[in-house]
């Protein structure tokens, strides 16, 4: 069991130099007057980076090239490097390890699902960036590789956004075999998003907003993962953002959720789905309960029982995951007859499940897990 204690403010540590996605419209405009620039300049840069996914002022051939160099150093350095990218199932899932500017490690996942059309006909389906928001993670769960190396610091609105970017330049160069469009990303990578709020909600509007001030990305299409921190949640609903809302549940009741997810010390189940009904209420979206099947764990029929009845009722969809352990862990998945019967119990309550697709288990494809082998 974990003894790491809870961490919701990050250690006050660095962030890397200003970048173009740091700022709004108004401070972009600002730091290119600042620069000598009119302040028209600052679509034409936006246009770049959030369309081409360019994030090199020397390839912004429209702009004057006697000052594309003082652009790159005043708004675009350089935050984050490659250290390794792993790839799995056939390709069609890409790993990466990222070094930012202090040396702190961070991970971000890309994914393509594809799809079939009636009759079994192959289409291109979906690009799905799994996105990290924070180094580390202050949450202590004990089965999740990032919550037990602790949190580091909060990433910047920019380290965000260069993710999305880094990905949609990959998929849209032929990364996967041919041209393909971004279209999902989902902030369920390493840290808790809610606990670096100010900066993941620049981060969303970037996604959201259209060109050129943003990538233009569904709002439908964008997923905040939280364990539950409640104020969080509300402030989330207040956004008029009408994201996807997920909660890492991962159990029904309060005895065992205080151990896995220690949080819950704080907000039990209780005022944790409230949250989350009131989220519902104000978005019209229905939300997602994440909950991970740990062996003999959280897996049991009971469990099942009582996650449908307090589910059967609310605008909510359980996505089971099948656990992905860590090396050395005491924790393990559960057995796929254990994981069908869940699901069976929870469908006779007539709440919607399905059971996540499972990816990169050969390439430390949890969360965290490359990152940790990196530092060991």
């Amino acid at each position: 069991m974990t003894t790491l204690p809870l961490v919701f403010d990050a250690p006050r540590r660095g962030l890397p130099p200003r970048h173009f996605a740091d700022l709004d419209g108004a401070g972009r405009r600002e730091a290119l007057e600042e620069l000598g620039l009119p302040a028209y300049r600052a679509d034409q840069i936006a246009r770049h980076y959030y369309g081409r996914f360019e994030n090199d002022p020397a390839a912004m051939t429209d702009l004057p090239a006697a000052v594309r160099d003082s652009v790159a150093a005043a708004l675009f350095p350089p935050l984050l490097t490659e250290v390794r990218q792993v790839s799995s199932d056939a390709g069609d899932t890409r790993k990466t390890l990222w070094r930012l500017h202090d040396g702190t490690l961070v991970e971000s996942v890309l994914m393509r699902y594809r799809e079939q059309r009636a009759g079994g006909v192959p289409r291109r389906g979906r690009v799905t960036l799994c996105v990290s928001s924070q180094a580390g993670c202050g949450m202590a769960c004990p089965f999740c590789a990032t919550g037990q190396g602790g949190l580091r610091r909060n990433l910047s609105a920019a380290e965000i956004v260069e993710q999305v970017v880094a990905a949609a330049r990959t998929a849209a160069a032929g990364g996967f075999g041919e041209p393909l469009r971004l279209s999902n990303v989902v902030f369920m990578g390493m840290g808790e998003p809610l606990a670096n709020l100010p900066r993941v909600l620049h981060a969303l509007r970037q996604l959201i907003d259209a060109a050129p001030h943003g990538m233009g990305i569904s709002r439908r299409a964008i997923t905040v993962s939280t364990v539950g921190l409640v104020p969080g949640i509300d402030k989330l609903a207040a956004q008029d953002l009408d994201i996807t809302l997920a909660v890492s549940l991962h159990a029904p009741d309060d005895g065992l959720r205080d151990t896995l997810v220690p949080v819950n010390q704080r907000w039990k189940v209780a005022e944790v789905l409230a949250a989350a009904d009131a989220y519902a209420a104000r978005t019209g979206r229905r939300y997602s309960i994440e909950y991970a099947l740990i062996r003999d764990v959280n897996d049991q029929p009971e469990r099942a029982d009582l996650l449908g009845a307090l589910l059967r009722d609310r605008l909510a969809h359980v996505n089971l995951i099948p656990l992905n352990p860590t090396p050395g862990s005491q924790w393990d998945a559960s057995p796929k007859a254990v994981e069908r019967e869940f699901v069976r119990r929870l469908q006779a309550r007539s709440v919607p499940v399905t059971v996540r697709d499972t990816r990169g288990r050969d390439i430390d494809g949890a969360c965290g897990q490359l990152a940790a082998a990196a530092a060991r």
